[in-house]
């Protein structure tokens, strides 16, 4: 084997190696926060080294940023993957929120590493090269949906992107990241299908009843309580 062939066969197995830390490292921090995700339980998992992240990451908190860019990374990835009907904007700015409430209920761990990130207030996002990256092809996906509607006068043209965005958002990880809690608050089980079909149906109803023409609360001042 040359030099120029081991080369390739190294790479391959360097960067395999920094996947499966990756994969551990979300894995764990989803499960026990950047506190309690230790590097030595980390490289267990991946069955690695303990220095083989140091070498790669730096250090735990530089395999946490890592690990917050690959979530984004994959979260814009599958949005990119979302083909939208550009014929009925309604159906497509609802085929967007469900696509944004799925996500978040079929990937817990994106949640859960988000919320040990903001115990830090964004400390960790804040030092990525990649953040000012992350956003936008998730506004984007709405923005074509809104695009649409506000061409064929079905939706409203003060409507921004970015708050329905936040919107959707909101509703979406809020039910995901709380749902235990608000579980045994509520008596109920919010994870249940039946409960998740039901609240899906209600963050579209609300997000087209914001963006709608026919929404009778459309003015830019809301109504005075008596």
């Amino acid at each position: 084997m040359t030099q120029r062939t081991r080369r390739p066969a190294h790479q391959a197995r360097a960067q395999a190696t920094q996947q499966s830390l990756l994969e551990a490292a979300i894995a764990v921090f989803s499960t026990h926060g950047l506190h309690g995700g230790s590097v030595s339980r980390i490289a267990e998992l991946a069955q690695s080294h303990d220095r083989m992240i140091y070498y790669y990451f730096g250090n735990k908190e530089g395999l946490f940023i890592a690990a917050l860019e690959e979530i984004y990374r994959r979260y814009n990835e599958a949005e990119a993957a979302v083909i939208l009907d550009t014929t009925n904007p309604t159906k497509a700015l609802t085929h967007a929120i469900e696509f944004f409430v799925r996500y978040f209920r079929d990937h817990p761990e994106f949640v859960t590493v988000l919320n040990s990130e903001n115990l830090y207030r964004g400390k960790h996002i804040s030092q990525s090269l990649l953040a000012s990256q992350f956003s936008k092809p998730a506004i984007g996906l709405v923005d074509q949906a809104l695009s649409l509607g506000k061409q064929q006068g079905v939706f409203r043209a003060e409507v921004q992107s970015r708050d329905v965005y936040l919107m959707i958002s909101a509703m979406g990880y809020f039910y995901q990241s709380n749902q235990y809690t608000l579980s045994a608050f509520l008596g109920e089980t919010l994870n249940a299908p039946k409960s998740y079909e039901h609240w899906e149906s209600f963050v579209v109803d609300a997000v087209l009843r914001t963006v709608s023409h026919t929404n009778p609360y459309s003015t830019k001042e809301a109504p005075q309580s008596s």
